[in-house]
C-alpha cells in the first residue's frame, strides 16, 4: 500500500528580478488500490437523533436508511449504534455485522421523545467506536435535526478533535431546516470529516448511502502532510493552507523542527483530498547566489500515514522535490487546473463574506458577494453551486429573507461541487 502524490506551482516560472513573488501550490493526495484487492474493514458507529421532533416520517426514513446501510456492509465490518434525545443511549453495542437481522431490529426499536443532546451522544459514539478500532476505518456518522438545546457546543468540538486522537473521523448529517449549520460544520471539520445535508426525508437513504461509499474507500489513515520549505521560501500568513477538494475547509498546521505538519486523516482510492498552499518566494534571493542551473527549489512533500488492514503506523511516502525556474524575460502561465482550485476556495471564502454580511443585516452586501461567489462558481464550471448562489442572491436583492433551508444549500454549495441539480 502506498501514496499517490502530486504536486503543481500555480506558475512554475519566476521573475529572476522579482524581490518577491506569491504562488499556490496544489497537493493531490490519495491511496493506491490495495495490491490484494481489500480495503481495510470498516468499523462504523451511527449516532443517530430520536428527539420529538423526529417522530413520524423524519425518524422512519432515517431508520430505514440506517437498516439499508447495514446491509451494504461486509461481515468483517463491525458496527454500533448510538441513539439520543436529551440523553445518549446504546442502541447496538459495538460488534461484527453479522447478525444483520438483529442489528435492524434494534435500530427500528427507536421511538421518537424528549429533546436534544449532541456532546453526550458523540462521546457515547466514541467510547463504543473504540471497542472495534483495532485494524479497521473507524468511522462515526451524527444525524441531528436540531439545535443542541441539552448540550454544550464547546464539548462537541472537544469530542469531535479527541476523535482524530485516536484515529476516528467524525461526519455530521442535517436533518431538515432546523439544525445548526455553524456547529455541524465545525463538529466536522474538527472531526476531520464532512457535512452533509438531509433536505427531505426521501433523502436520507441517498446521503447515508454516499457517505458510506465514501468511507469505503477509504485504505489509509492518520495521513499527514509533511512540508520542507527551501530558503527563501515562506508561508503567508493568513490562512496559508487550505483543502479544496473533496470538501472545502481551511487547515491548520504545526511545526517540527524546520517541518511543516498538515493533518489529512484519511485517504480515499478514488477520491484525492487536494490542498492548496499558499507560498512567497524570494526569487532576486536565489539570483543574487551562484548557480548552474536556472531551476531552483522550493520545497519537499512527504506523506506520514497508517495502514490499518496491514496493522503499520507512520510509514512515509517518498519524498517529492518541486522546483521552479528563473527567467530573465518574465510572462505569466497560469496552470489552469491550479487555476480551478483557487476558484474552489475563493468561492469558498466569498460565501463565507456573504454569511458574515447577513449576520450582520447586510443584506446588499450579502448578496454582492453571494453573485460574487455564482460567478466563481461558474467560471470553475459548478454549474449547480452557481444557480443555488445566484437565486439566493436575487431574493436578498428582491428584499425576501433567506429561508434556512437556503442558507443551508448555501453552505454545501460554498464547500464543494454540487453533483446533483438543485431543487
Amino acid at each position: 500500500m502506498s501514496v499517490n502524490l502530486t504536486c503543481k506551482l500555480s506558475d512554475r516560472h519566476l521573475d529572476s528580478k522579482q524581490g518577491s513573488s506569491q504562488r499556490q501550490l496544489a497537493i493531490a493526495i490519495s491511496a493506491n488500490s490495495a495490491t490484494d484487492g481489500n480495503n481495510a474493514p470498516l468499523n462504523l458507529c451511527l449516532v443517530l437523533d430520536h428527539s420529538g421532533s423526529m417522530g413520524g416520517k423524519p425518524l422512519d426514513t432515517v431508520k430505514r436508511a440506517a437498516r439499508d446501510l447495514v446491509d451494504q456492509m461486509f461481515i468483517q465490518d463491525r458496527i454500533s449504534v448510538v441513539g439520543f434525545d436529551h440523553k445518549a443511549t446504546t442502541v447496538v453495542g459495538n460488534q461484527p455485522v453479522d447478525r444483520i437481522e438483529s442489528i435492524k431490529e434494534k435500530i427500528q426499536s427507536l421511538k421518537a421523545s424528549g429533546g436534544t443532546c449532541i456532546d453526550d451522544a458523540i462521546k457515547l459514539g466514541l467510547q463504543e467506536t473504540s471497542k472495534g478500532k483495532d485494524g479497521r476505518v473507524s468511522q462515526i456518522f451524527v444525524l441531528t435535526d436540531g439545535e443542541n438545546e441539552h448540550g454544550n457546543n464547546e464539548r462537541c468540538l472537544q469530542f469531535s478533535r479527541l476523535a482524530t486522537e485516536y484515529n476516528m473521523t467524525l461526519h455530521s448529517l442535517g436533518f431538515g431546516d432546523s439544525w445548526n449549520q455553524d456547529i455541524l460544520e465545525r463538529i466536522a471539520d474538527a472531526g476531520g470529516g464532512t457535512m452533509a445535508y438531509i433536505d427531505s426525508p426521501e433523502s436520507a437513504g441517498t446521503e447515508f448511502q454516499k457517505l458510506l461509499k465514501r468511507v469505503q474507500a477509504i485504505n489509509l489513515t492518520n495521513a499527514y502532510l509533511i512540508l520542507q520549505l527551501a530558503p527563501h521560501v515562506r508561508l503567508a500568513e493568513l490562512k496559508p493552507i487550505a483543502q479544496v477538494a473533496p470538501d472545502t475547509i481551511e487547515l491548520a498546521y504545526q511545526t517540527e523542527g524546520d517541518a511543516i505538519i498538515v493533518r489529512l486523516g484519511d485517504l480515499m482510492t478514488d477520491v484525492e483530498r487536494v490542498v492548496l498552499c499558499n507560498l512567497y518566494i524570494s526569487p532576486a534571493s536565489y539570483s543574487a547566489e551562484p548557480a548552474a542551473s536556472s531551476e531552483i527549489p522550493i520545497l519537499t512533500v512527504q506523506v506520514r500515514y497508517d495502514v490499518p488492514a496491514q496493522g503499520q503506523i507512520n510509514s512515509l511516502s517518498s519524498p517529492l522535490a518541486i522546483a521552479a525556474e528563473l527567467v530573465q524575460d518574465y510572462s505569466p502561465q497560469v496552470d489552469p487546473q491550479v487555476q480551478n482550485h483557487l476558484l474552489a476556495l475563493a468561492k469558498y471564502r466569498q460565501t463565507q463574506i456573504a454569511e458574515q454580511k447577513l449576520q450582520q443585516g447586510d443584506r446588499a452586501g450579502a448578496a454582492t458577494m453571494l453573485q460574487s461567489a455564482s460567478k466563481t462558481a461558474l467560471q470553475m464550471g459548478d454549474h449547480n453551486g452557481s444557480t443555488i448562489l445566484q437565486n439566493n442572491a436575487t431574493r436578498l436583492q428582491s428584499g425576501t429573507a433567506l429561508s434556512e433551508a437556503d442558507r443551508k444549500k448555501t453552505r454545501i454549495a460554498s464547500k464543494t461541487v454540487l453533483q446533483i441539480p438543485p431543487n
